[in-house]
């Protein structure tokens, strides 16, 4: 039998490429039923009974040149229609804007709950700002002796029930923390492009399901909206033994339950971020400023993430495109298998989102931004420009002397 000259290499490289699908098809598969069911939006605030007693609860919101967005947030959260006693702590981390002027103005204008405003000043070193902020908020909020902590950014804005509803699913569920992913604002075209798939992205990290099982690994939260019981924060030392974590919430939820804690995190109906991001570079921002500090300033996870992300999300359409163009149908078909499982675990975000489904074959695209954000994550970071975020550039945790 005669072998037309460099047939042997082409089947070669064909066949490889065509094992390179059928991995990353059943790397889709895998995620699509044993990473937690990920993909479903049905995680919302379990079953929950009102008790006979409200508990007392005080709000922390830590704010850091907020003015643009409080007139949209604070409202809501001194409007809440709690039956026990509750007050919010309004924190201004060193603002430039008036901030804490504006949320005392909007104070007196809209009346409700009461408000607490102040400044910690400066973080020393060792803390970030907004747990700088947050520890200081704590602080004022234990002279009322709560027994729950309401954690909330401050572009967070809340239906009147909310805090009503976190509260009885706390004691409903004996869960030490309470935390809703707060809905995204998705109104631009890059907004609607990226902040499904950011939410999406989380959920397949940390799967809802597994973070409220007892004893189970997986541990996350939300950050705009963290309904903590006072006595876990005690047990977990928070914020103190997360004060220089980045990626604060998740650094809080390990800690809480490395303490015993029980946790819950789903997604909200009625608890909304009002914080634009108009143009890819803030979306960007957002993004490429703690994602290195997620692989903990690793170069082998940032390697390991970025062919991760390859095989995953661009693997699928490059082996359909590739498949067809030379005529291998196995290439072809692993491919359009695992870019169509892919879509369709897309599909209930892009639903909860209320957006439209063709942005489903587009992931692929999204998923490369993320991946050209990881990098230059990792870029900013080698050049001292790592986690910087409103004036503010962090160094690693490894870097900064303990505490005794």
């Amino acid at each position: 039998m005669l072998l037309r000259p460099g047939g042997v290499g082409q089947t070669a490289r064909v066949s490889a490429v065509a094992w390179i699908a059928a991995v990353s098809l059943a790397a889709w598969l895998w995620l699509l039923l044993c990473q937690g069911f990920f993909w479903r939006t049905d995680v919302r605030l379990p079953v929950r009974r009102e008790p006979r007693e409200w508990p007392s609860v005080c709000v922390v919101v830590p704010a850091r040149d907020e003015a643009a967005v409080l007139p949209a947030s604070l409202p809501s959260l001194l409007a809440q229609d709690y039956p026990g006693r509750a007050e919010v702590f309004l924190v201004d981390d060193g603002s430039s804007d008036g901030t804490g002027d504006l949320a005392r103005d909007l104070a007196l204008r809209h009346g409700g709950l009461a408000l607490t405003v102040d400044s910690p000043g400066e973080p020393p070193a060792g803390w970030t700002g907004k747990l700088w902020a947050v520890r200081h908020g704590i602080g004022l909020a234990r002279a009322r002796e709560p027994e729950y902590l309401l954690l909330t950014d401050a572009d967070i804005a809340h239906a009147p029930g909310s805090l009503r509803e976190l509260v009885a699913a706390a004691g409903t569920g004996g869960f030490d923390v309470v935390s809703l992913m707060a809905r995204l604002r998705v109104e631009s075209r890059w907004e609607r492009l990226v902040v499904p798939a950011f939410v999406y992205f989380f959920a397949q990290l940390y799967p809802f399901r597994r973070i409220a099982r007892r004893g189970a690994r997986t541990a996350a939260a939300a950050g705009g909206c963290v309904l903590l019981r006072a006595e876990a924060a005690d047990r977990a030392r928070i914020p103190d033994s997360v004060r220089h974590a980045v990626i604060d919430d998740v650094a809080l939820a390990r800690a809480v339950r490395g303490a015993g804690g029980h946790l819950w995190l789903g997604l909200a109906d009625h608890v909304e971020s009002v914080r634009p991001y108009p143009a890819l570079h803030d979306l960007w921002r957002m993004v490429s400023r703690s994602a290195y500090a997620q692989l903990r300033h690793s170069p082998l996870l940032l390697a390991g993430t970025v062919l991760g992300l390859a095989l995953v999300y661009l693997v699928p359409p490059l082996a359909l495109a590739g498949g067809l163009v030379v005529g291998s149908t196995a290439t072809a078909v692993c491919g359009a298998l695992a870019w169509l499982v892919m879509a369709g675990t897309y599909v209930p975000m892009l639903r909860y989102y209320r957006q439209p489904l063709w942005l489903a074959p587009l992931l692929p695209f999204t998923a490369f931004l993320y991946l050209l954000m990881t990098v230059d994550s990792a870029v900013q970071h080698y050049r001292g420009r790592g986690a910087a975020w409103k004036g503010r550039t962090y160094a690693r945790p490894d870097s900064v002397p303990d505490e005794g």
